[in-house]
């Protein structure tokens, strides 16, 4: 069962099949991990139902962000094995000069106590990962995130984070436009609407990426080779 069964009804399903949407793209030959806005301010500093949770930072998603850390996790310490590329596009502490729009559409964003940017402890960056800092949505607007990825000659992206609807959608179809191979797990991203983050993944699994369970994406990656067995052929 997919995320948006139930949510998206079986024809309209069956009209995007019509149309041809859906087909897989597959993974290139060289991955790289975004681990998108996993902090404290997103989670809560311990695990609880998303109506606790935000009692503690406003901008919250409770026990269901606690859920994908723990696949988020597992993503990276694959990622750690193979000694391939994990970076790290995260939410800035916000300034009343450079919080933009954003600050008159959600002001709860200027409240956030500065622990709420630190990283979950369970995926948290180690010498080596590359930080980069954001102030809007996708992580590729107003950052170097294409030039490093340029660099490291990825081709394929794992997106992980949060939100679904919002800065791992807006990093996913940014992807996609740079002609990236684009794989969301879809029980390592969250959102604080179970409904917002099934439509939303049902849209990116038809138009710009491929979603599938953690222990799918992993099995994808088994059969990647790894840089210098690759370079070897």
């Amino acid at each position: 069962m997919r995320p948006w069964d139930g949510i998206i009804s079986e024809d309209e399903q069956r009209a995007y099949r019509a149309a041809g949407f859906g087909k897989p793209s597959g993974i290139g030959t060289r991955p790289a991990l975004l681990i998108i806005d996993v902090q404290y301010r997103t989670v809560g500093t311990v695990s609880r139902p998303f109506w606790e949770s935000i009692k503690e930072f406003p901008t919250s998603c409770g026990e269901v962000g606690w859920r994908a850390v723990g696949h988020i996790a597992t993503l990276l310490a694959e990622f750690r094995r193979r000694s391939w590329p994990v970076l790290y596009p995260y939410v800035a502490p916000k300034e009343s000069f450079d919080a933009g729009r954003l600050a008159e559409k959600v002001p709860s964003i200027m409240t956030i106590p500065r622990k709420g940017y630190e990283f979950h402890a369970d995926i948290a960056p180690r010498d080596g990962d590359i930080l980069l800092p954001k102030k809007h949505p996708s992580a590729f607007f107003g950052t170097p995130l294409a030039s490093y990825l340029i660099d490291l000659r990825a081709d394929t992206l794992i997106v992980t984070g949060c939100t679904t609807s919002g800065c791992v959608r807006g990093t996913v179809v940014d992807a996609f436009a740079y002609n990236f191979r684009v794989l969301v797990p879809q029980d390592a991203v969250y959102d604080r609407s179970a409904v917002s983050h099934a439509v939303n993944l049902f849209d990116m699994s038809e138009k710009y990426a491929d979603v599938m369970p953690t222990s799918d994406v992993l099995k994808v990656l088994g059969g990647v080779a790894s840089p210098a067995a690759a370079a070897a052929r």
